[in-house]
């Protein structure tokens, strides 16, 4: 085993490590050694094709396709120099007071959130799309909201000078998406930190790490030679997601000490739903997400958001066979598409787990309240579509899944609980939160207010497992500030963590 020491570990590179990277980088001009260790590689500017399943298969945890224990849910989650900001369609939403205020955390103030994330919306150019940036796809969900009497708001986007590739899930071509790995991460190194690639971390041990070099077949080699590492470290910074980072505390034994450690997952499940114009539109070509519409947030607790998939990701998302699929996919120009998502209460029973590889595993009820949340959205999507123009509609939760235009007067009787059945309804998710959450003390929570593991001084977290319960929003920009405060706290007692 190599051994080799520093003063400061951070583990995954996206928003939360990517922040914390940057936020200590000035640190390294007084002589200290902060190392980022990333399980995937940083991929060469020319290996972004925008091919679905070679993108898909490089960039995300098997392939995108993560199940749930109970195989009724697929969860998504990035790999590479800059984490899932690598993958992410860059809507960048301030964390509602009101969330800030039910998290209930001490010390944890809604205002202290929102300065922290107007920080982040500057630095990485967040801003509206210019009306001529806008493609049909989202201007229709606008117009189908407008008729129905619905408010679609524009999205807060971290682009600079997107030419609409439409390929943001499969990495961006034409750097333009500003996430860590274009923003945060390049200021670290030029301030002196390393970026380790290839680097999957096995456990945390006593101020230590052990991790694996182990070079993946893309992407520009690792800075370290391959084989097997011991790093002494003066701070632990976990960063690697809410699944990873709840996996890699449960293999280092701190459960037994920790009982809320991995427990009160949630993750904002996702509906893909489609329709079909009677002619071509634009859609796969443009920023695929320009507006959402929030009108349901705090009464049925969803949100409707545009979006534009790929031929896989559709027809995955389609839940029928035979004529009913290929009606929608035999013309992929005619599609119009929304994406809902559902917030989630964060319970106990909701965790991640490891198996007896100490492999990550996601035990996750979609709860009755859920799924009434979707029988609402769909009902509501439905009438947008038909609204603006739509002449068939996917509704994977009625009891028949393409609607017609003359159907439309039906909804509330074809769209029902009853029909929303686990199983068949393909249930996606993006936005992994919590299990390592933040709170009062080691019985109900990880870390404290600023993300310091209870009772291990110098093992901190920043990233999305510190989230107490859904975020109901898209939540980039809230990992961003939290990370910011964690970081902030790490230098304020800079003084007692690196003198031991």
């Amino acid at each position: 085993m190599i051994e080799t020491s520093c003063d400061v570990v951070i583990i995954g590179s996206g928003a939360g490590g990517g922040t914390v990277a940057r936020e200590l980088s000035p640190l390294c001009r007084d002589g200290r050694r902060i190392v980022v260790l990333e399980w995937g590689p940083r991929f060469r500017e020319e290996e972004f094709t925008g091919r679905e399943l070679e993108m898909a298969g490089k960039l995300y945890f098997e392939s995108g396709g993560f199940l749930t224990d109970t195989r009724d849910m697929t969860c998504a989650f990035g790999r590479g120099y800059g984490g899932s900001t690598l993958v992410y369609t860059g809507t960048s939403f301030t964390l509602p007071d009101r969330v800030a205020r039910a998290w209930d955390v001490p010390g944890l103030d809604p205002s202290d959130i929102r300065t922290r994330t107007e920080k982040y919306r500057i630095e990485n150019n967040v801003h509206e799309l210019a009306p001529d940036r806008i493609n049909e796809n989202n201007e229709l969900f606008r117009t189908g909201c407008e008729r129905i009497g619905l408010t679609a708001r524009q999205f807060p986007v971290n682009v600079r000078d997107c030419p609409g590739a439409g390929v943001c899930n499969l990495g961006c071509p034409n750097q333009a998406m500003q996430g860590t790995h274009r923003v945060q991460l390049p200021e670290a190194e030029r301030n002196g930190v390393e970026v380790v690639t290839h680097c999957r971390v096995d456990r945390i041990g006593d101020r230590c790490v052990e991790a694996r070099i182990e070079p993946l077949p893309f992407g520009l080699p690792s800075p370290w030679a391959p084989g097997a590492y011991r790093i002494r470290a003066k701070v632990v910074v976990v960063c690697g997601g809410a699944v990873n980072s709840s996996a890699l505390l449960l293999r280092s034994g701190l459960g037994g000490r920790l009982p809320a450690l991995g427990r009160y997952f949630t993750c904002h499940p996702a509906l893909t739903l489609i329709a079909r114009h009677d002619r071509a539109i634009t859609n796969f070509y443009g920023f695929p997400k320009a507006y959402y519409c929030d009108a349901f947030e705090e009464t049925d607790h969803f949100l409707l958001e545009t979006c534009m998939y790929f031929p896989f990701t559709t027809a995955k998302n389609i839940a029928s066979f035979g004529p009913p699929h290929a009606l929608f996919l035999e013309d992929f120009r005619r599609l119009q598409m929304i994406l809902v998502l559902a917030s989630d209460r964060a319970i106990e029973e909701n965790r991640i787990g490891i198996d007896g590889d100490g492999n990550p595993r996601i035990f996750y009820t979609v709860t009755d309240e859920v799924r009434q949340s979707f029988v609402a959205a769909q009902r509501v999507a439905a009438r947008i579509f038909f609204a603006a123009g739509a002449e068939y509609v996917h509704v994977p939760g009625a009891s028949v899944p393409v609607l017609a235009r003359d159907m439309q007067d039906g909804l509330e009787q074809l769209i029902t609980l009853e029909e929303f059945r686990l199983g068949k309804v393909p249930i996606s998710s993006a936005h992994m939160m919590g299990g390592c959450r933040m709170g009062r003390s080691s019985g109900d929570s990880v870390t404290d207010g600023r993300g310091r593991v209870h009772g291990v001084a110098w093992l901190y977290c920043a990233d999305s497992s510190l989230f107490p319960g859904s975020s109901e929003v898209n939540p980039y920009l809230t990992v961003m500030a939290l990370a910011d405060r964690v970081a902030e706290g790490i230098r304020n007692d800079a003084a007692g963590l690196f003198s031991t």
